[in-house]
């Protein structure tokens, strides 16, 4: 099922095979909530055995279209994680130090250590994206910060980040549809931002900038995933399941005790002190 959102390479059809409705099959969030109560156990689980072996940090990088749901996905899937060794960063508009900076500088800096997971919501790549559609920077200019962010995102996953970068797909109706449900709840008009309309406007515009990253820097050792995400309940169970099924490819185990430990332990034992 994974493999049917997965981008791990160019693909010529881009955006336009995945359909931002598709709930894989499933009719219902019933269906699937006792398996994504299930999936939610393991991946504390995981987080244990990732923190205590410290061989790996876990980097999800989230991007979308306004509406699309980043902020809540990573509630709704990552919440109930320890938060001991979890954060979530949130990249808006660069700041007069970050802009002095290489594009680069400001995630790098935030990139998980060994033992923790970390989860971006927009990241560098926002860099290939706003800036295009807004004739910030040109095609070349485009080209070459994505074959920077190749680079980079090879040396994060040579030094042991497992690196998961999801796209969370909805429709330009779903999001006129969430922009007008903020803008007529007093709980919601909070995250209304007046731009929000008019980079509708250029909906096609991201949509090609998008396919063109996909084509670009959708590699074996950090491909795209492409979540459908006009339905919430199934955006949440799809991102879990990817999360939790990249996490399981790790291998993760608690680490053996080192020697002066395990010296200890036989000593306790040879008392009956244990």
């Amino acid at each position: 099922m994974l493999s049917d959102y997965r981008l791990t390479k160019a693909d010529k059809r881009g955006l336009s095979r995945f359909d931002p409705n598709d709930t894989g099959g499933f009719a219902s969030k019933k269906e699937i909530q006792d398996e994504f109560e299930q999936m939610e156990r393991k991946l504390r689980n995981l987080q244990d055995k990732l923190f205590a072996s410290k061989t790996n940090g876990v980097l999800v990088l989230f991007q979308g279209m306004d509406c699309s749901g980043k902020d809540g996905v990573i509630k709704k899937v990552l919440s109930n994680l320890n938060p001991q060794g979890f954060r979530a960063e949130s990249f808006k508009k660069p700041t007069v130090e970050e802009s002095a900076h290489d594009f680069l500088w400001r995630t790098h800096k935030v990139v998980p250590a060994k033992g923790y997971i970390t989860a971006f919501n927009r990241s560098y790549y926002e860099d290939v994206l706003i800036t295009r559609v807004h004739g910030l920077i040109q095609d070349e200019e485009a080209a070459a910060r994505m074959k920077h962010i190749r680079h980079f995102e090879k040396l994060l996953t040579d030094n042991g980040v497992l690196l998961i970068k999801i796209f969370l797909h909805i429709s330009p109706e779903f999001q006129l549809e969430k922009i007008r449900e903020r803008l007529s709840n007093p709980e919601k008009l909070w995250k209304f931002d007046p731009s929000d309309l008019n980079e509708r406007h250029y909906w096609d515009s991201y949509i090609d900038a998008y396919e063109d990253v996909f084509r670009n820097t959708s590699t074996p050792h950090a491909p795209w995933h492409i979540v459908p995400a006009n339905e919430r309940w199934f955006r949440n169970y799809l991102v879990l399941r990817i999360i939790l099924s990249s996490l399981e490819k790790l291998d993760l185990s608690y680490p053996e005790p080192d020697i002066e430990t395990r010296k200890l332990l036989e000593q306790l034992q040879a008392n009956d002190l244990l």
